[in-house]
């Protein structure tokens, strides 16, 4: 009964902290003059991944390595197409030139990585698929270089002009607060909805390929979902454009690097089909932009990429 009631508490904690945390960084965007760009490719993208990068080194930890992966793909699906088709529908999301050309690059290029390194026995002629410690160390090696991007980023783009919002300016010390009381919600409430979400698809006896994939994956992305509804109804698109970029890069590089680290990730060969279906969601993305009008993610992409999202998850239940 109390896991019941902790998945109902855990939705709660999920939207307040992700209201908190989005009104704390762009408060601390506008008094530095950094652009709500790079806070939400920083700040938010960290918060709002604290959920999978809790879940993968458990399972990491306890070699349960179809969930780990499973989460991370899963995630990064549902991000592209669940979160972004969501907050298209709440407000068209105009994508800066900056971000198609080099951050939605940046993750597509990651993805091309990770599907590189985790089939990359095959060209040894070995039967056994996995991500190993060393991989782990490659894709942390490419993360330290995304953030020097974007430490460029900010540094460059310092003087940039924030967009107009009706966000309070507050004082340093409340900002961080708000920050910090927004992850801790966000990491105790996808904790929490995890768990529940994960009892009661156990009980169906489902797979847990399948539940990472499904359950674990949406379950983890529910903070990236609410933090990009917020930015979005509250007219802060950067972050919630660069919160679903950002958290992509994250998991793939920062999230699934460190899970290889602790412990080498035997892959499925079946889990090609997510790579596969996550090279397509991003590559969707991008050529988005010049279909959509003045290089905006508009309402109508948001149907397609919710359409698109809900016909992978009948492909995910049929493949069982």
């Amino acid at each position: 009964m109390l896991l019941y009631i902790l998945f109902i508490v855990g939705f709660v904690f999920l939207i307040k902290g992700a209201d908190i945390l989005v009104e704390g960084s762009s408060s601390i965007a506008k008094r530095f003059g950094l652009s709500d760009m790079v806070v939400g490719l920083t700040i938010v993208s960290f918060g709002t991944s604290l959920p999978e990068l809790i879940i993968n080194i458990l399972s990491s930890m306890q070699g349960q390595s179809e969930l780990a992966i499973g989460n991370v793909f899963g995630s990064n699906v549902a991000n592209l197409l669940l979160i972004l088709g969501v907050t298209a529908l709440i407000c068209p999301l105009p994508i800066r030139r900056n971000t198609i050309l080099t951050e939605l690059p940046f993750s597509l290029i990651a993805t091309l990585l990770v599907g590189f390194l985790a089939n990359a026995t095959l060209l040894h002629n070995l039967e056994d698929l996995y991500i190993s410690r060393l991989d782990g160390g490659i894709l942390l090696f490419f993360f330290v270089l995304f953030m020097a991007y974007i430490y460029n980023v900010a540094k460059t783009n310092k003087d940039e002009v924030i967009e107009e919002d009706d966000t309070p300016m507050m004082s340093i010390g409340k900002s961080v607060l708000f920050i910090l009381l927004g992850v801790v919600g966000l990491f105790l409430g996808g904790k929490w909805v995890v768990e529940g979400a994960v009892h009661i698809a156990q009980s169906f006896g489902l797979s847990e390929s399948f539940i990472g994939l499904t359950v674990v994956a949406i379950g983890t992305s529910l903070p990236e979902l609410v933090t990009s509804a917020m930015a979005a109804y509250r007219r802060n698109i950067d972050i919630a454009v660069g919160n679903v970029v950002g958290s992509n890069i994250f998991n793939l590089l920062w999230i699934l690097g460190i899970s290889a680290l602790i412990n080498p990730l035997p892959f499925d060969v079946v889990s090609n089909s997510d790579i596969v279906m996550m090279i397509f969601a991003s590559t969707l993305l991008i050529l988005a932009m010049p279909i959509g009008k003045k290089n905006a993610i508009d309402r109508l992409n948001g149907v397609v990429f919710l359409l698109i999202y809900v016909a992978y998850i009948v492909f995910l239940v049929q493949r069982g």
